[in-house]
């Protein structure tokens, strides 16, 4: 499967969070790695999404969607910075 960046993951984190959260600063848990959510590689199919780190492409987020639910899991994330407005 190819990857795409992280911007197609837009839309399901802004119906998770109300704002576009693409351009936060996240860490990687595994490598310590900081870069724009953005700059994620991310696998995108109908059911939803896995978000990897571009340098250990280790899992930082899961996003799952089903008819009634979103199913979210940020434990690849050791920490996420959204600057402030």
């Amino acid at each position: 499967m190819t990857h795409v960046d992280g911007n197609a993951l837009a839309g399901m984190l802004a119906d998770l969070f109300g704002f576009d959260s693409t351009g936060a600063i996240g860490e990687c848990a595994g490598c310590r790695h900081r870069s724009e959510l953005a700059r994620a590689h991310a696998y995108v199919t109908a059911m939803g999404a896995v978000a990897r780190c571009e340098a250990c492409h280790g899992v930082l987020a899961v996003v799952v969607r089903t008819p009634t639910d979103m199913h979210v899991s940020l434990s690849g994330l050791a920490r996420v910075s959204i600057a402030r407005r």
